[in-house]
């Protein structure tokens, strides 16, 4: 148990501080201020590599950070790796060996369930691709009366283009039981050994182990940052729960006909935008029924996913690893918010955000209301959910091509979760960012306004030593744990 330990000179500059983080607009909320100060439930972790290749390095660093006073350490368990050989046949050797050498530093451990690629990314230096046999498996098989191709599992995007980055939510009522043997196995393998050091079990619900779409991701053309990348909605399986939701909601053509001012004749009729670059230059996603039909479908089906998955794995582990938590992380999705033509689109095109609702409003989230409080879909559940967003350490970058707000984005969900009582960790999305005084500025306003309550750092080898391990080891001492 932790005790709260707080040099006053070190809180006096954070409160000094604190009437400018928690400033918000006059239709705001009052911020949350400084809730992690002596908080039990405060975590200071950091992220192991991708891979661990140079063990003596790799050792080094958790001593470092043991030393003052980090937590536990986040370690991606790569379904690629330990089931990539054949179905249902697992391989843990190499996850043996990284939990005993964090466990015996004296750290505990927060596994991610990584059902997603590695590789592809911003910052990547591993390769850890998914099943080849899960693709071959599913192939052929029906479902919601679609009949699946090669690419049945696979997000395919609006320039047609298919991503293997992870399985499309859609597919949920094929897979889930993928999901299941896998946590079964790591369950069986670590459920004994471990009981007591696994802190949380972090849940991957989509590429990067984000919460969304692979809406700037690699198998489209022109989609990166700061673009407003691009829509993942037109698989088959999308289309068909496109229709089969949008006449659940109608009741039938005709009423859908009358609220989207269409004259379709056909509900196979009813699909995703046929000119993506329309939809948002012309503001539909915002102005008309339709885009926000579309949008409210597109974001809705992206927090169901979670949810489904996240129960699976909360009921897969039953009473093992009784001291953890569930985590699911949110990324922030920062640029092109103000966006001239087609502000907040690549929080659309991510799966992120509502456009039926007021995204300028706090009362809303500013359009997050759904993805934040999935968390409290378990309530009163076995397990405490909390959510992780990225971004703590970034400025808002108000200006041409970015676009950017990630700071005050930091700000609207911190607030906004406070208030729907989800408990929110933070992370940084770059690693340049501990490196320097200003990103560790920022991490630190978030602490001291807005209701975070623990961090995890990108990754161990960037808080061992230098800026990294000084601020952190501050921000540690400020928030209270004592060992």
């Amino acid at each position: 148990m932790r005790k709260a330990t707080v040099p006053l000179a070190v809180l006096g500059l954070l409160l000094a501080g604190a009437g400018t983080a928690q400033a918000a607009p006059a239709d705001g909320p009052v911020p949350p201020g400084l809730v992690a100060l002596g908080n039990p439930e405060f975590t200071a972790n950091a992220m192991a590599p991708l891979k661990v290749t140079d063990w003596a390095d790799f050792e080094a660093d958790l001593d470092a950070v043991a030393a003052y006073g980090v937590d536990a350490i986040s370690v991606d368990v790569w379904w690629g790796d330990v089931e990539g050989a054949a179905d249902n046949q697992f391989e843990w050797d190499y996850y043996d060996r990284v939990f005993e050498v964090i466990t015996a530093a004296g750290l505990d451990l927060a596994p991610i369930l990584s059902f997603h690629q590695a590789g592809g990314n911003v910052g990547d230096d591993y390769t850890s691709l998914l099943p080849e046999w899960l693709w071959e498996k599913y192939a052929g098989r029906s479902s919601q009366g679609v009949h699946l191709d090669e690419y049945g599992l696979q997000h395919r995007s609006e320039q047609g283009n298919h991503s293997r980055e992870s399985v499309q939510g859609w597919a949920d009522r094929l897979v889930m039981n993928e999901y299941r043997d896998f946590t079964r196995a790591f369950e069986d393998r670590y459920g004994d050994r471990y009981a007591e050091d696994v802190v949380e079990v972090n849940v991957s619900l989509g590429p990067s182990g984000e919460l969304r779409y692979p809406s700037y991701n690699q198998h489209d053309e022109g989609t990166g940052y700061p673009t407003r990348g691009a829509l993942q909605a037109y698989s088959p399986l999308a289309i068909r729960d496109f229709q089969e939701t949008t006449l659940a909601r109608y009741g039938s053509l005709a009423e859908v006909n009358r609220a989207w001012g269409t004259d379709l004749t056909s509900r196979d009729q009813i699909a995703p935008p046929e000119d993506a670059e329309a939809f948002f230059t012309s503001r539909a996603y915002l102005e008309t029924q339709y885009g926000r039909d579309f949008v409210d479908w597109y974001n809705g089906s992206l927090v169901d996913h979670g949810e489904r998955v996240l129960r699976t794995v909360i009921r897969t582990l039953g009473d093992e690893f009784p001291g953890a938590d569930i985590g699911y992380k949110v990324p922030g999705i920062h640029w092109s918010m103000t966006h001239p033509v087609h502000p907040r689109a690549t929080e659309v095109t991510t799966g992120l955000i509502q456009t039926s609702v007021d995204v300028d409003s706090w009362a809303t989230g500013h359009g997050y209301q759904r993805i934040v409080e999935l968390a409290n879909r378990f309530d009163g559940g076995p397990r405490e959910v909390v959510v992780h967003f990225t971004a703590l350490e970034m400025d808002d970058q108000d200006y041409a091509p970015q676009y950017s707000l990630a700071q005050t984005l930091v700000q609207w969900i911190g607030d906004y979760a406070h208030r729907a009582g989800v408990e929110t960790k933070g992370e940084n999305a770059l690693a340049g960012g501990l490196y320097s005084e200003e990103g560790w500025d920022n991490i630190e306003e978030a602490f001291a306004g807005w209701g975070y309550l623990g961090l995890t750092v990108l990754r161990v080898g960037d808080v061992s030593e230098g800026v990294g391990a000084r601020r952190y080891a501050e921000l540690i001492a400020t928030y209270g744990p004592q060992r």
